[in-house]
């Protein structure tokens, strides 16, 4: 692939996740589109398009919403850093307005994600070994089996992927959650738990 291919690639891929980022972070705090063009002076309807990728976003208008969210630029942009490549992660996008960040790389153990999963409609699967989610921002729609749940932002799920599942947002909003998957039998050991009464 010509070099020039790949920057313009990867450029796409970063502005694509900056739609989903922004509507998470909003909704992780509890903002309106209202509220939030209060804040950064601009306006609801630029708001919205650019949450829906509809609009491109610029340094204008990403900064003061850096400001208003109170992150950093490079955690609205997801940036490609500098330096050692080996201690750097890459994500990589999966569906329209979907980022999935491989945490670990660890053949045939327990392997971690971070994803941003945008508006998709359910469709259950099942396959072999078993699945932890732990919801970062905005809510979580979990499927399993004849079972339904709504997971918020500090809520986990476990659950073992032959039963028939489906995740994805609840609603129309993107949803941040980090995502564990290992070989079938692998689950969570508990080492702590709530503190003996006297």
């Amino acid at each position: 692939m010509d070099p020039m291919d790949l920057m313009d690639a990867e450029l796409m891929e970063i502005l694509e996740g900056i739609g989903p980022r922004l509507r998470a972070l909003r909704h992780d705090r509890g903002l309106t589109l209202e509220t939030l063009a209060a804040d950064t002076g601009i306006s609801v309807s630029t708001l919205s398009r650019l949450e829906s990728g509809k609009r491109r976003p610029t340094l204008d208008l990403l900064i003061p919403l850096a400001r208003a969210h109170r992150v950093a630029l490079d955690q609205l942009v997801a940036a490609p850093v500098t330096g050692d490549p080996r201690v750097h992660l890459k994500p990589r996008r999966r569906e329209r307005g979907s980022v999935l960040v491989p945490l670990t790389q660890y053949p045939g153990r327990v392997q971690v994600f971070k994803q941003v999963l945008a508006y998709r409609e359910p469709k259950l699967v099942t396959h072999t070994g078993y699945e932890w989610l732990y919801v970062l921002a905005g809510e979580l729609r979990l499927i399993l089996g004849e079972r339904e749940f709504t997971l918020r932002p500090g809520e986990v799920a476990e659950f073992d992927t032959g039963e028939p599942h489906w995740f994805g947002p609840a609603g129309t909003h993107a949803v941040e959650i980090l995502h564990m998957f290992g070989p079938h039998g692998d689950q969570a050991v508990v080492r702590t738990g709530p503190p003996k009464e006297a």
